[in-house]
């Protein structure tokens, strides 16, 4: 090790629980995800069904642009979901919120089906599952 590479290393190593200042977590983007997942659900529910004729161009432009929105918020629930679940947590939040692992689960295997399906019930549990997660998260910052 040289000299210069000696002199530019830390002399004290700093650590932190998390990558950045809890300050910053919020599952408000989570919440709104979630939302729009069960938004664009409803969307495609209301498309006009045609049984022999194929639909209009319109209409399926508004289809993919639809499921396309919905899978990109599934997968944007998982992962606002999943950062705060490892980044800020801590075992403490674990002992007041015992159902805290469960939840997240329950969340990212949702997220899942809603990427996979068009299920306007499957939407609303995710929407409720993430409320919890995020009524959980606020709890613990009083």
């Amino acid at each position: 090790m040289s000299a210069l590479t000696r002199w530019l290393a830390p002399t004290t190593v700093a650590r932190a629980h998390c990558d950045i200042p809890c300050g910053i977590y919020d599952p408000h983007g989570a919440e709104i995800a979630a939302r729009t997942v069960a938004r664009m659900v409803e969307l495609i529910g209301q498309l006009p069904v045609i049984d022999d004729a194929a639909p209009s161009l319109a209409d399926r432009n508004k289809f993919v642009r639809y499921v396309a929105v919905k899978e990109e918020h599934a997968e944007l629930v998982k992962r606002e979901v999943q950062v705060i679940w490892s980044d800020y947590f801590k075992p403490e939040h674990l002992e007041a919120f015992p159902d805290l692992h469960t939840t997240v689960w329950q969340i990212l295997k949702l997220a899942g089906k809603n990427k996979q399906s068009v299920d306007a019930e499957a939407a609303a549990q995710l929407e409720e599952a993430v409320k919890s997660f995020g009524e959980a998260f606020w709890a613990t910052k009083k």
